[in-house]
């Protein structure tokens, strides 16, 4: 386990990071994803699941622009408890919220990154009795390691193959509330 950060090393984070999109470009996305999302699901009467914690600033982004029916719940499940790297294992912290038997289910989540821990929850999803299951994701991070299980229904951007956060997006548990997305320097 990593030491704990001080305030001055994460504004220092701050101070040094690259923005890769500014807040106004988040929400073109946003605006573009509810678009996509209204147009293909606005008969399903779904369940929305934002992935905690990542997911919870894109979810609560995105629902408002959601015009139909919906119910929300919440589950968390993850691989990287507060590091920069992700473990093999898929640890659940909240198992979902809502049952989802033969309901459409759309899950929220911040990033795209290889996609293993998302693609555990589709699975799981499925495993659950949902109808369907799409997939909305904030951000996608380009490159070629991506689970090749996995295709996402709605991306709102491409970002560099780097360790960013913001928009609900971490630096070791930091940082979710930039309203931008920031590149950590040098990573």
């Amino acid at each position: 386990m990593s030491q704990p950060l001080t305030l001055e090393e994460l504004n220092k984070v701050m101070e040094d990071a690259d923005l890769l999109k500014t807040e106004q470009e988040v929400d073109q996305a946003l605006d573009a994803m509810a678009a996509a999302i209204c147009e293909r699901m606005k008969d399903e009467m779904p369940v929305v699941y934002g992935i905690m914690n990542g997911g919870l600033v894109t979810a609560g982004r995105l629902l408002p622009k959601l015009n139909f029916p919906l119910e929300q719940g919440y589950m968390h499940a993850t691989r990287y408890r507060g590091e920069t790297t992700g473990s093999t294992d898929l640890q659940w912290q909240a198992p979902p919220s809502i049952d989802m038997t033969d309901r459409t289910v759309l899950i929220v989540d911040d990033i795209f990154d290889e996609g293993n821990t998302l693609c555990e929850v589709v699975k799981s999803c499925q495993m659950q009795g949902a109808k369907q299951v799409l997939t909305a994701v904030l951000v996608n991070k380009v490159h070629d390691r991506k689970n090749t299980d996995l295709k996402i229904d709605f991306v709102g951007m491409d970002v560099e193959d780097r360790y960013v956060f913001g928009c609900g997006m971490d630096y070791r548990g930091f940082w979710r509330n930039a309203p931008g997305i920031y590149a950590v320097k040098g990573l």
